[in-house]
């Protein structure tokens, strides 16, 4: 598809405050897109703000809270008079053996990933039908390889890759269009932050080519950008991940056998292993969950 300019467009992007969605705000900004930003820490958010070239505000507020992001959504409508484009890109994430994982912690994981992507999406595809809009939702390697040590990120990206190309086929005729977005180990706070545990580390390290290298995120986010400018059904953040598209029926397989050796080789240092979520945006998702308990 031809691009389209995204001069005076109305972007909303969720997970704004670091990492992709961060970066990804002020790249639409530079291009002439009004931004408004969501998420969880709304100090963060407003120094996000305050750098973009164009026009933005932001709002703090829980994907997986349904009445607070139709708020958002009805905000965002009366504060920039449309909504053209979406990008579902908060997440977070947790590593370990399942058996010994934090229930509360890979709950989360699915909710946030996607429960919250729904949400999002429900919340705004009113104002994107009225625009004929185009919703990105941000997936991952993890839809296509389910990896070890990663069980409820890989079903919650398996998960919101498959509601993603469901939806697609609902709303087209109304003019909407959906994409999803594949990143592969990219370098944000939620990377960093599951390298802290070594063996999380080693396993990644030991993964083939291309796989087991970290990515700079500026070059990813750029073909993020050419996806929603193309508003394209598939967007991808390293360019061997659209050859992954075409081999993964045999993943589950391979992985299988492979990650059973793997897991032999660590299995007298998984005890111990931190079970919570990680990085910065897992430590501020705690923080307010623990703020609203209170």
């Amino acid at each position: 598809m031809s691009k389209v300019s995204l001069e005076g467009q109305v972007a909303v992007v969720t997970g704004a405050a670091r990492g992709v969605g961060e970066l990804l705000a002020r790249k639409l900004s530079v291009r002439g897109a009004k931004v408004a930003l969501v998420g969880l820490e709304p100090e963060a958010l407003k120094e996000v703000s305050e750098r973009l070239h164009s026009d933005s505000a932001y709002w703090h507020a829980d994907v997986t809270d349904h009445e607070a992001m139709a708020r958002v959504a009805q905000e965002v409508k009366e504060r920039f008079g449309k909504v053209d484009i979406v990008v579902a890109n908060a997440g977070v994430a947790t590593g370990g053996p399942f058996v010994d994982s934090d229930p509360d912690a890979w709950r989360r994981v699915i909710e946030v990933n996607l429960i919250g992507s729904a949400v999002t999406a429900r919340a705004f595809l009113p104002v994107l039908t009225e625009s004929r809009g185009y919703l990105l939702q941000v997936a991952s390697l993890a839809a296509m390889t389910p990896a070890p040590m990663m069980t409820a990120y890989c079903a919650s990206k398996s998960g919101v890759e498959a509601y993603a190309h469901s939806l697609r086929a609902e709303v087209g005729y109304q003019g909407v269009r959906v994409g999803v977005a594949y990143l592969s180990w990219t370098d944000t706070d939620m990377v960093r932050g599951a390298d802290q545990d070594e063996v999380m580390r080693e396993l990644r390290q030991r993964l083939p080519w291309p796989s087991n290298k970290t990515y700079p995120l500026g070059p990813a986010v750029e073909r993020i950008v050419a996806g929603i400018e193309r508003r394209s059904s598939h967007v991808y953040g390293q360019w061997w991940l659209r050859g992954m598209q075409g081999v993964r029926g045999y993943l589950p397989g391979v992985i299988g056998t492979v990650g059973q050796r793997e897991m032999r080789r660590f299995a007298d240092r998984l005890q111990g292993m931190r079970t919570g979520l990680v990085g910065a945006g897992g430590a501020a998702d705690e923080q307010e969950r623990t703020t609203l308990r209170n």
